[in-house]
């Protein structure tokens, strides 16, 4: 196989990958990656403005606040203004954010993220420098992205269709 035909196949792997654990984690828990990955969030750090939590998914505020009003429709979030600063809205996970939350799988960015940090810093930069130059072949340097192995749109709503 030629390096290139390996290199694309390198690259479905990684799509695959984020697809399947997608699935698996709407599939137990009802939620898209970046509703979870926000929760996620709200349950380690606590109490957050949206502007906080954009900041934090490295997301816009649009896109978190859609994202916010899909999770309080399901109750799993409440907003709250703020008793010092009545223009700060403060989002919390309501009791039934936190119980979705027990026993939360582990995300692909949590191993990623921990298994980078230990790799020495020579293998860190040759891997974002292939990473870097495989956006660049892919013509892809100017899509914005966000660290989140998710496809597609973040603030989509799970699939109901069963994969038709």
């Amino acid at each position: 196989m030629e390096n290139s035909q390996k290199a694309l196949v390198l690259l479905r792997k990684i799509i695959r990958s984020a697809d399947v654990q997608n699935k698996e984690i709407s599939r137990r828990t009802g939620l898209t990656l970046s509703q979870f990955l926000l929760m996620q969030t709200l349950r380690e750090e606590g109490q957050m403005t949206t502007g906080e939590l954009a900041k934090s998914l490295a997301l816009t505020q649009a896109t978190v606040t859609s994202i916010l009003d899909r999770l309080e429709k399901k109750a799993l979030i409440a907003r709250e203004r703020g008793e010092v600063d009545k223009r700060k809205v403060w989002i919390s996970l309501t009791d039934a954010g936190l119980e979705l939350m027990k026993g939360a799988p582990t995300t692909q960015q949590e191993v990623f993220v921990r298994d980078f940090e230990d790799m020495q810093p020579w293998e860190q930069s040759m891997m974002v420098a292939g990473l870097e130059r495989a956006v660049y072949l892919l013509n892809a340097e100017h899509l914005d992205a966000s660290p989140v192995l998710d496809i597609g749109q973040l603030d989509r709503p799970p699939r109901t269709d069963a994969g038709k």
